[in-house]
């Protein structure tokens, strides 16, 4: 039996990595070991080059889609990004619901 992954969020529109302020960081930067102590400043930091960047919304986009549950993506730490990603799944059953379709559901963006 083949798996097939029916892909709903469209992460490459726009190639937005390209236009990314992380693109030219010290990716360690975004990927701090722990949520306390020092890591709380390499955090707060990450979130500072997302806050300048023009490619923060589909970042985030791309993270909730994709599950990124490691680092800081789109201005959001891991544990925002738990709690968006709750609310967004809902979001999409939500959507789905309405829609009648379960399987092609078009992308719900949530807005910080």
């Amino acid at each position: 039996m083949a798996l097939m992954w029916n892909r709903t969020v469209d992460w490459d529109a726009g190639d937005w990595r390209r236009d990314a302020a992380c693109r030219n960081t010290e990716p360690d930067l975004f990927f701090p070991v722990g949520t306390t102590g020092p890591a709380v400043e390499q955090i707060e930091a990450a979130k500072r080059v997302c806050r300048s960047c023009e490619a923060q919304d589909p970042c985030l986009d791309f993270a909730l889609a994709t599950n990124q549950e490691s680092g800081v993506w789109g201005g959001t730490s891991e544990e925002e990004r738990r709690k968006l990603r709750r609310a967004w799944l809902a979001a999409r059953r939500s959507a789905a619901s309405s829609a009648g379709t379960v399987g092609s559901v078009a992308p719900v963006t949530l807005r910080r």
